[in-house]
Formats: structure tokens, C-alpha cells, sequence
């Protein structure tokens, strides 16, 4: 049986008394900064991680073009195949450092193990936070191809299309991650949600690939450095910019599945989590509204990690507990 589920009784006095709240990637602001710090204080609170093998399902909400699909499957084909240096599954060794009680790491192997489309937009084109488990619920009740519902091994991706609005998308999230409830969804799993920023907020939620709206074009930051716009490395700003969110909320699921593992600071309803305290730092130097040290092709486009199929990507750099900084394989030493 899976940890994550024999941990799951355990926590339920913890759940009982916890004020529901949503843990989820902040909209870009500037002020992260790449550097080590004795001031986080990082800690392990005895709930379980994601340490083995995990079946990936993803749910795309909305109408989707094969091209925006095919960049975002082959970020998450990447995290668990070799590909060249610094890959994504070079960026994801900084997530594995996290353990549970156990002494177990976080997983390194993660399998597209199912997804499901929901084209005709099952609960309509603007969803609440809580409308995102009855996502699920609909996926994996769907006739005739429902998405399994794997208790143990499960892990589930809503996605939503440029079209769709979500609660507070734009303005205090990006995406988030929570777990299902029962009642609900009939059992507990871990899941997350992304939206599609292309035509909403790429400047709030696909920066550098979009200049954020209140800086009204090219600006500086505290520094002087520029704060620079980026052609995106796969062509769509929206599904680029949704990439390194996934990566985030991956991070955070997997070191943080219950909401009862990995966090800073002492209140369990505003945690802030191993992603959250790299924000905005893609690369060396990177912070206060400068993404730092990477890679740029001859058209512009900015990456800092390869994938499979000739893929780059742009992914936001997690906290390294041994290190004690946020950090990435694209490094400069």
C-alpha cells in the first residue's frame, strides 16, 4: 500500500481541526531572491511525501489545440526520462532531496498513466475552487472512458483552456494543489490545477514571457537590472508559462500531498512551500524581478532545462534543503 494512504489515518485529527485553505502558486511578483538563507525555516511536520512509483492523470478542461497539449505532455514525459543536460529530470533531483519519516525520498518516477478530455465543458466556463474536484469526479464517472480512480497511486491534473475562468485566477493564484475530499470525489488523492494564461494574465502568470501589466513595458528592478520579456521556447506563451507552474505545483504535491509535510512557517493554512520560496529565480543572480543566468536561442527564446523530443523549457528553480537555497542544474558555478 502506498504511504501516502497508511499516513492518510493519521492526519485525519490534524484535518479535523485545520482551517480549509488552498496552497497555490502566486501570480508573479518580484522580490524572490536566489542566494542561501539561514532566515527559512524550512520543516518537515511527519506527513507523508510522494515516494513511489505515480500514475499521472490529466484532465484537459476546455478546447485544446494538439500543439499546446503536446508542449505541456512532453514537459511531464520529461520528468522521469533522460534527456540532455540540464534536463527536467536533472530539476526534479532537487525535489527528490525531500524525505518522509521513513527516511524514503520523493519518487522519481512519475507514468502518463491516463487522460481525459472534457470538451463540452461539464461544469460550464467559470468554476469555483471546489469545482475543480467535481472535475474530477465527472473524469473518472465519465461514459464510455472513465479516468481510474487510483487511491493509491494517483495523482490528477485539471487544466484548463484559455477560455475558462477560475476563482481568483489572475489575481491571487496561478494554479494550486489540494486533495480531494470524499465526499466529493469518493476517496482521497492528491491533485492540482493550472489555467491557460495566454489571454487572461500571460504578464501575472507566464512571466518573462509576457511584461506584467503594472509595470507598463520595459522597466527596472531594485537592482537596475532589466526585467527582461522572453520569446517563449515552444511558441505559445500560455502554455509555456503554464509549464513551470505545473513544475511548481508538482514540486509542492510531492513534498506536500496532505498539507501536513514540508513547509515553512508555523501555520498549516498559509504555508509556504518548497516552490514558493523560489519564485520568479529561473537561473544564477536570479531575483527581485531578474530571472537570473539562462539560456537563450538565436530567436530569443529562453530556457534553462532540455526535455524529450528536442523539447526546452523554462522552469522555475526549487529550495535545495541541503544547499539551503533555491537552486537548479542550470547553475552557473
Amino acid at each position: 500500500m502506498n504511504k501516502l494512504c497508511c499516513l492518510f489515518l493519521s492526519s485525519l485529527s490534524f484535518f479535523s481541526t485545520m482551517v480549509f485553505s488552498w496552497q497555490h502558486r502566486k501570480p508573479y511578483q518580484p522580490g524572490y531572491l536566489e542566494g542561501p538563507s539561514q532566515l527559512v525555516n524550512l520543516a518537515y511536520h511527519m506527513g507523508p511525501v510522494l515516494s513511489t512509483p505515480t500514475n499521472l492523470y490529466t484532465i484537459w478542461y476546455g478546447r485544446w489545440n494538439p500543439t499546446q497539449e503536446a508542449i505541456i505532455k512532453d514537459f511531464l514525459l520529461s520528468l522521469s526520462s533522460p534527456s540532455p543536460s540540464p534536463s527536467v529530470s536533472d530539476w526534479w533531483r532537487t525535489v527528490r532531496l525531500y524525505t518522509d519519516q521513513t527516511g524514503s525520498n520523493i519518487t522519481g518516477t512519475f507514468v502518463l498513466a491516463g487522460e481525459h478530455r472534457d470538451a463540452d465543458y461539464s461544469h460550464g466556463t467559470t468554476l469555483s475552487r471546489l469545482a475543480i474536484q467535481s472535475v474530477i469526479k465527472s473524469a473518472v464517472a465519465a461514459y464510455p472512458q472513465p479516468l481510474p480512480l487510483d487511491a493509491y497511486n494517483g495523482l490528477y491534473l485539471v487544466l484548463t483552456s484559455p477560455d475558462v475562468e477560475v476563482e481568483d485566477f489572475c489575481r491571487e493564484v496561478c494554479g494550486f494543489h489540494y486533495f480531494t475530499f470524499p465526499a466529493i470525489v469518493g476517496v482521497t488523492v492528491p491533485y492540482a490545477w493550472v489555467g491557460h494564461s495566454g489571454s487572461q494574465c500571460p504578464g501575472m502568470c507566464a512571466y518573462p514571457f509576457a511584461s506584467p501589466g503594472y509595470l507598463g513595458g520595459a522597466a527596472s528592478n531594485a537592482s537596475g537590472r532589466s526585467m527582461e520579456v522572453f520569446a517563449a521556447p515552444n511558441g505559445d506563451v500560455g502554455a509555456d508559462g503554464m509549464v513551470s507552474v505545473i513544475g511548481h505545483e508538482l514540486a509542492e504535491m510531492s513534498s506536500n500531498p496532505l498539507i501536513n509535510a514540508w513547509f515553512a512557517g508555523g501555520d498549516p493554512t498559509a504555508p509556504t512551500e518548497i516552490a514558493d520560496l523560489c519564485i520568479g529565480v529561473y537561473g544564477t543572480g536570479g531575483g527581485g524581478g531578474y530571472v537570473g543566468s539562462v539560456y537563450k536561442s538565436s530567436e530569443g527564446e529562453a530556457y534553462n532545462l532540455n526535455g524529450v523530443k528536442g523539447r526546452r523549457f523554462l522552469v522555475q528553480w526549487i529550495w535545495n534543503p541541503v544547499r539551503n537555497t533555491c537552486f537548479g542544474p542550470n547553475a552557473v558555478n
